[in-house]
């Protein structure tokens, strides 16, 4: 075994070595080779990508094999590895603490650096290509130091270590363990694709839209896998954590949301730029913004500066991660300070009721909503730096702030649509939003109908089914003159996205402001009732595995399937996780846990019930945006021009250049 684990950590520092040194050399290969020009030294690129690629896939793949064959001579081994956790959670062990993290992280970088050095491979003599490639080297080359040095999970542990605890329980309990960190990352890392050309186009001045709409897909598929992972990391916390909710505005969500909140901003923002040759400060603010707040993400949720649920290591990478975020934000500024002459927008905002206007309008709530997150998230950590006091930021400041915020989004969600470009008359605002209107008047009715009461609440509901409706007046007629077809491009798609985003919001509104709970101590064969349910306790059983023992209370609730909510001890670590029960329907949910203390030899339990409206379509709308995200990404069948030119520079030459 000690020859076997001196394999895998000399293994795996070569790797990250080989890694160091292939990103060092393809910077350098692509920043020299677009300063002189250099035909020879371009072509070593997709080599360097490819010896980068390699690397990375080597390290992790000699991580996995230490984790799998239990090689408890590496410290990393021995914090998260142990005999006894399933062999799928001990697969995903590998990214549950800091240093397997960060390797992931470094993995999928490598993966996007060869994917564009292949989606480049035929426009590799354009200069900014290379100055991208370099960009993306560079960060590559940070993330290896990083793994090498503070972060190295190849580190060789004390002596004599046989087992280890295993990951933290809560991530050897649901298989979304296996999901939601990957995708979150494949959102994160993604961001670097489109940070880098923006970069790239500062630097050489070729600030017109060919880099934007070469980079589209890029973005897009990066933002829909960071909506899909914060969608899968809500859906995990409602189904292991046991508080019936699914957002709790925890720093660690928060530290996900950020980049996705400036993300979502680009991605509307960017269609004025194309159309009209607008906002071109600003859109390079968003993606310098969205990538820093990925890098400022992960000092957050892995430097132990913060208290979270999500806290699942510590470490002293802290200093690296800020100065990094230092070098970014004053690098970026300093570009766009200088080139500042070259960035003034030829077209300008015709009239407020017009779909630049409502961009315009949507651009400046994301930024509050980012800002009022990003304060909320940061401003303890400075009260405690400074005052050496410690502060909590919770629920309340961030409900009532950003619910104004949401509800305003949703109106400009339900007008935005049926705007045209330039200026909108008040004769076609009539046509166009009356039967959105009228969607609107109805959700509104039915929902007081039901008995739904609260400002907030009916606003949502009745502002969702208005905006319900203008995204679905938008794809009736594509779909008329189309087909099928109609679905597909990024107009469309994009609706398909906003209905998901309008099912969130009244799942959301609706689980958050009914939902209603009760403790009910139950006795087997003796019903109790609450909410118009009756619960009886089948029996309390007791089922042993390797790692863990776990009482589960056998619930029937209205005289159908028994549920099973149960408390897990963990032996290793010494630690009791309860795990709900759901049972799952249309109009709500019926969420049980169980309460300690409980005995499985008593027949008796104290089970928490939860009834949550509208839960399920949380997850249906959370599908639907990556199903829209998918048809976004595709081209329509139609090529619109620009309402008006778009750059100074010449624009097609650089669509054809990049695309």
């Amino acid at each position: 075994m000690f020859f076997a684990s001196g394999i895998n950590g000399a293994l795996g520092r070569a790797f990250l070595l080989v890694g160091i040194i292939g990103s060092l050399f393809g910077a350098i290969a692509a920043i020299t080779s677009a300063r002189q020009r250099d035909q020879a030294v371009a072509k070593l690129i997709p080599r360097f990508a490819v010896l980068v690629f390699a690397a990375s896939f080597g390290a992790f793949a000699v991580m996995e094999r230490a984790m799998i064959t239990r090689d408890f001579s590496l410290e990393y081994v021995q914090k998260v590895g142990s005999y006894s956790t399933p062999a799928v959670y001990n697969f995903a062990a590998v990214w549950s603490a800091l240093e397997g993290s960060i390797l992931m992280w470094v993995l999928i970088l490598a993966g996007y650096t060869l994917g564009v050095t292949y989606w480049l491979r035929k426009k590799m003599d354009d200069v900014l290509s290379r100055y991208a490639l370099g960009v993306m080297f560079i960060v590559s080359l940070f993330f290896f130091l990083l793994s090498f040095g503070p972060a190295n999970p190849f580190a060789v542990g004390p002596e004599g270590v046989l087992d280890g605890p295993g990951p933290n329980p809560l991530l050897q309990n649901h298989l979304l363990v296996m999901f939601h960190p990957p995708l979150l990352y494949l959102g994160y890392v993604g961001m670097t694709v489109p940070f880098a050309f923006a970069i790239a186009a500062l630097i050489t001045g070729r600030l017109g839209e060919g880099w934007l709409l070469a980079t589209r897909r890029w973005t897009l598929f990066a933002w829909g896998f960071l909506t899909f992972g914060i969608i899968l990391g809500s859906w995990w916390s409602y189904e292991v954590l046991g508080w019936s909710g699914v957002w709790a505005w925890d720093p660690v969500e928060n530290a996900s949301l950020l980049p996705w909140i400036t993300a979502t901003a680009y991605i509307h923002s960017v269609l004025v730029q194309e159309r009209r040759g607008m906002l071109r400060v600003w859109n390079l603010s968003l993606l310098v913004a969205t990538f820093s707040l990925t890098i400022l993400g992960t000092f957050l949720t892995r430097s132990g500066v913060v208290n979270s649920v999500h806290a699942f290591s510590q470490s002293a990478i802290g200093p690296w991660l800020l100065t990094f975020f230092a070098v970014i934000v004053i690098v970026s500024v300093g570009l766009i300070g200088w080139r500042g002459d070259r960035l003034h927008s030829p077209g300008s905002i015709d009239s407020p009721l017009s779909r630049e206007g409502a961009f315009l309008a949507n651009n400046v709530l994301f930024a509050v909503f980012a800002f009022v997150v990003l304060l909320g998230t940061v401003f303890p950590l400075v009260v405690e730096a400074l005052q050496s006091r410690t502060i909590v930021v919770g629920e309340p400041f961030f409900d009532r702030l950003t619910i104004p915020i949401g509800i305003t989004m949703l109106t400009i969600m339900a007008i935005a649509p049926v705007l045209p470009w330039r200026k909108a008359s008040q004769e076609l605002l009539s046509k166009r939003l009356f039967w959105p209107a009228w969607c609107g008047v109805l959700a509104l009715a039915g929902s007081v109908w039901v008995g739904a009461t609260g400002l907030a609440p009916l606003l949502t509901f009745g502002l969702g089914g208005f905006a319900a409706g203008s995204a679905l007046r938008q794809v009736v007629l594509a779909t008329r003159r189309q087909g099928l077809r109609g679905l597909v491009g990024r107009a469309n798609g994009g609706m398909i996205v906003h209905l998901g985003v309008i099912i969130i919001a009244v799942a959301l509104a609706a689980s958050n402001s009914f939902t209603h709970s009760q403790e009910l101590n139950l006795e087997a064969g003796k019903a109790a009732s609450f909410s118009g349910h009756t619960f009886e306790l089948v029996d309390v059983v007791e089922v042993k595995t390797d790692n863990a023992t776990a009482v589960k209370a056998l619930v029937k609730i209205d005289g159908g399937k028994a549920y099973a909510p149960a408390i897990t001890k963990y032996v290793l670590q010494g630690m009791n996780v309860g795990t709900p029960s759901v049972k799952t329907g249309f109009a709500y949910d019926i969420y049980l846990t169980l309460e300690p203390p409980v005995r499985q030899d008593e027949n008796k339990a104290r089970i928490k019930v939860f009834i949550k409206p509208l839960l399920l379509w949380l997850w249906i709308g959370g599908g639907l945006m990556a199903i829209g995200t998918v048809l976004a990404a595709f081209p329509g069948r139609r090529r619109r021009k620009p309402t008006s030119p778009t750059s100074e520079d010449d624009f097609a030459a650089d669509l054809l250049v990049m695309l």
